[in-house]
């Protein structure tokens, strides 16, 4: 197959190769041509151009975290990587492996003036599993070295020269590609590139080994804190973002059946049992506005937190567990543990599966009243749930019920953030659904483009819902040719940033509808006619109940539905409803 003549060109795709690393996602450039031209010469990789390189990026991510696989993606120089950023960030903090392969100038052409050039090496110094700056080939485009850095080359053997690049560049790349094996993090590789760019032969690659990733050995769990956990009558599990089908479902039964713990799952965490609590704010929130709050928040405040899984959402656990801190707090996950309660006294690095077949191995469940009260509680605000709902006037909260119960089994649902995510952690959803929202840093910037990428290879058709404002801002992401005709988008439009009429502050000035909440009038009509989208519009609930029912049958071009809801009750009726369940 034809290569760029470049060696370390050849190189990187070679150690791709090698490792099994197939999806490309290529943004257009020059200087990166002779990395574009060898990924889409050889048929072993699976290519895909997207112009937005921040589009490009979480397109990238989603793919990634679908096939919990790395994907690289592949940019030229200057402001290119740059765009990179908030997806290569969001990646960093949910543990997700992307591959960055930046083209670069020569280090002899940076801060010179030279047209898209900035300094790129080590440029996401504090977002990034590990950056590789690799060196420049002496033996290509050689006449150039000697009139731009003569000292390089001058008075030294070439091909000596050329070895000790060569070698210096293959550790990189394979300390690189193990980082994002092994740690599940985002890696960016650097390749500085002189001119000619376009040339290529035709060449059988020089293979390298195949990175080995060093398996973990995780130790057991000392006696103590095995009898620390079964003495205990109050133990609280909270989980927050979670792959689909991670956990045995025996685990969770015996988890749901323990009578002295609270199981708070969060909608992104994907775990279901009937004796789980899966509205966190539901259970907090009356108890805030109860004039005997202390009295229930003390009652509610565990001996030991357990918490395994990626970012929490619901701030008021996390305010609670902040002030009504557990005599401890243990944390199982194979990587990081995050002190996001200021009371972290271990982090056990042990699959979780492998925790609680320690602490259940031996069948013996602490006596305790401590789930059997709080059940009754949820039970009460879900019965009162029910009577808001059918009282209510067309709004968000309403639009939120009626679309999660449409919703068909097997889905992958992927939820933009702020209200979206915020609202979906109200309601119970269906078992079979595949839930991811982009936690991490928890921005509204890239999330239709991760549901897009996260679509391409899933078996079953993707559901993104979002709020304007996100869906607005990631207008690009259906800039490409890969979204499936099964892919659906429901846009809540309430012309604004509807959540932050929930926050402190006059809401009632021409300042804040503008530089807070952003009211808008705009519609998705004439973006859905640009790129292909079937597009509907309903204002009312009659409307969406008759669109919903046919919305996600079969169909030649992708759909979205645009719901129209009224701005300026919105949050009445959110902060309305916990009062109503107190």
């Amino acid at each position: 197959m034809k290569y760029s003549i470049i060696p370390v060109v050849q190189s990187i795709i070679g150690h791709c190769q090698v490792n099994d690393i197939k999806n490309i996602v290529i943004s257009p450039g020059s200087r990166n041509a002779p990395l574009t031209l060898s990924f889409t010469n050889d048929s072993f990789f699976k290519c895909f151009s997207i112009v937005d390189e921040r589009s490009a990026a979480f397109f990238a991510l989603g793919m990634a975290q679908n096939l919990k696989q790395p994907v690289v993606l592949v940019c030229t120089s200057g402001s290119a990587l740059l765009n990179y950023y908030p997806a290569i960030a969001e990646a960093f903090y949910s543990e997700i492996p992307l591959i960055v392969i930046s083209a670069d100038r020569p280090s002899y052409k940076i801060d010179i003036g030279d047209g898209q050039t900035i300094r790129q090496e080590n440029v996401y110094e504090k977002h990034i599993g590990y950056s590789a700056n690799l060196r420049q080939d002496v033996v290509h485009a050689t006449q150039r070295i000697q009139k731009y850095r003569p000292s390089w080359i001058e008075g030294k053997n070439l091909q000596d020269i050329q070895t000790d690049v060569k070698m210096f560049n293959e550790t990189e790349i394979k300390k690189t590609l193990a980082i994002a094996f092994q740690h599940r993090l985002p890696v960016h590789i650097n390749v500085p590139l002189e001119e000619p760019l376009y040339e290529t032969e035709e060449t059988q690659l020089e293979l390298p080994e195949v990175v080995t990733v060093e398996d973990e050995n995780p130790g057991n769990i000392p006696q103590v804190f095995l009898d620390a956990w079964n003495n205990s009558e109050r133990k609280m599990v909270l989980v927050g973002v979670n792959p689909p089908n991670m956990f045995e479902q025996e685990i969770l039964n015996k988890l749901g059946e323990d009578p002295s713990v609270l199981v708070f799952t969060e909608t992104t965490s994907n775990l279901h049992h009937p004796n789980f609590f899966n509205s966190i704010d539901s259970i907090l929130a009356p108890i805030e506005l109860s004039k005997e709050g202390q009295e229930l928040f003390l009652d509610l405040k565990p001996e030991i937190l357990l918490t395994f899984g990626g970012h929490v959402v619901s701030k008021k656990i996390k305010a609670f567990l902040r002030e009504y801190r557990p005599q401890h707090h243990w944390h199982i996950g194979m990587t990081k543990a995050n002190d996001t309660y200021f009371c972290l006294s271990q982090h056990f690095k042990i699959p979780v599966n492998r925790f609680f077949e320690s602490v259940y191995g031996h069948e013996q469940k602490k006596s305790s009243d401590y789930r059997e009260k709080w059940i009754g509680i949820r039970n009460r605000y879900q019965m009162k749930r029910k009577k808001y709902l059918k009282e209510i006037p067309f709004c968000d909260f309403l639009v939120f019920d009626k679309v999660l119960k449409s919703v068909p089994e097997n889905f992958q649902l992927h939820l933009a953030n702020s209200s979206t995510i915020r609202y979906t952690q109200l309601f119970s959803l269906e078992q079979s659904l595949k839930v991811h929202c982009n936690r991490g840093t928890s921005g509204i910037d890239g999330s239709t483009s991760t549901a897009v990428g996260a679509s391409v290879y899933n078996q079953s058709p993707t559901l993104l819902v979002t709020g304007d404002l996100s869906f607005f801002y990631d207008g690009n992401a259906l800039w490409n040719d890969y979204v499936r005709n099964d892919f659906r988008i429901i846009l809540i439009n309430n012309g604004g940033g509807g959540i932050f009429r929930i926050l402190p502050g006059r809401k009632d000035t021409e300042a804040y509808e503008r530089f807070f909440e952003t009211k808008h009038s705009l519609s998705a009509s004439n973006l859905c006619k640009m790129f292909n989208f079937e597009y509907t519009i309903v204002k009312d609930e009659n409307e969406l109940q008759s669109t919903l029912m046919n919305f996600f049958e079969p169909s030649d071009f992708p759909r979205l539905l645009e719901i129209h809801t009224p701005r300026l009750i919105n949050n009445k009726i959110l902060t309305d409803y916990f009062h109503f369940i107190s």
